[in-house]
């Protein structure tokens, strides 16, 4: 935000890890946001594609990592209602810009939760596959499997044993 003010760019709305700027800026404060951005390592978006490509991986992280509840619904119904845009054009921008499919994003997001929770160790696998909305214990495993080549329990015994014996250097 400051780097922004810097440059004489007004009209800005930001919004979890995204600045929006509202209104025309000119080409040396694009090109200078530009390389600021790349130092800190972040990245200017310029195609619609793209931008609307990060909204959608935008919306998912905050569901997944950051809401408390997941919505009971569809995720696609979620996503096409908070971004509105039909689905199926979110999937296929999505796919395009992304190389991967929104439903293996959501996947990859939900496995990574997961993992945190097994590391927090304040709830067993049944209350993760809850909280998280897998169908059973066994439809989690299936899936954490498939993503991490491990169980949710090696998984879980490998990271304590790791930190263990960080502990005792």
């Amino acid at each position: 935000m400051r780097e922004l003010r810097r440059l004489g760019i007004r009209g800005v709305v930001v919004d979890l890890g995204v600045a929006e700027i509202v209104g025309d800026i000119t080409d040396d404060q694009r090109s200078r946001l530009g390389n600021n951005l790349l130092t800190s390592g972040l990245e200017l978006l310029k195609d619609p594609k793209s931008i609307l490509v990060e909204r959608i991986k935008n919306v998912i992280t905050e569901l997944i990592h950051y809401s408390k509840e997941l919505p009971l619904r569809n995720y696609s119904d979620y996503i096409s209602e908070k971004l509105q845009y039909d689905y199926t054009y979110l999937s296929n921008v999505f796919s395009a810009v992304n190389g991967v499919t929104i439903q293996q994003f959501i996947i990859l997001n939900k496995v990574e939760r997961v993992k945190e929770l097994l590391l927090y160790d304040e709830l067993n696998l049944t209350e993760i596959s809850y909280q998280m909305h897998y169908s059973s214990v066994a439809h989690l495993s299936s899936q954490f499997k498939k993503v991490t080549g491990l169980t949710p329990s090696y998984f879980k015994k490998v990271t304590h044993t790791r930190q263990q014996n960080l502990e005792n250097l």
